[in-house]
This record gives C-alpha cells, structure tokens and sequence, in this order.
C-alpha cells in the first residue's frame, strides 16, 4: 500500500477520534490501528514516518509514535483504555 494512501487513512482515523475526550484521543486512535491494521501496514507507515512523515497529523503522529514504541504486539505496553466501545 502506498505511503500516501496509510497517511489518509491514518489521518481520517484520527479525525474520527477528534470528538474524544481529549485524554482518548491518541489512545483511541493507536488501538484501532492496532486492531485493524495489518502488520505491514502498520511497519510501511512507521518507515514512512522515520523517512519525516510529511503530512501525519500530529496526535495521529503521537499515537504512531506510541505504538511504534510499545512494539506494536503487547496490549500492556498501551494505554488502551477509552470509554468508546468501538475500540
């Protein structure tokens, strides 16, 4: 998948997530996709990332970064705790 196509995606998730709690924000956005992106897609948007990630939002960004740290597999190493059920 394209760069730019996993910048908009990524970037629409997170517009969903705008109406969070501000404190769910990046939380929501990283367990969704952790849930629902397939490991490539989560390894071509880090890369994408540390090649400067031009045009990632910055909480979307944030949420990346999180996950990215947390090696993306292990759910104790996120704060996945958010009050939307559709997580």
């Amino acid at each position: 998948m394209q760069p730019d196509r996993l910048v908009y995606m990524a970037n629409q998730i997170g517009k969903f997530f705008e109406s969070q709690r501000a404190d769910e924000v990046v939380p929501g956005i990283s367990n969704h996709i952790k849930k629902f992106w397939d490991p490539r897609m989560r390894e071509a948007i880090f890369a994408y990332m540390d090649a400067g990630g031009e045009g990632i939002d910055p909480p979307v960004r944030e949420a990346l970064d999180k996950l990215k740290a947390a090696g993306h597999k292990t759910k104790a190493s996120l704060d996945e705790r958010s009050s939307f059920q559709g997580t």
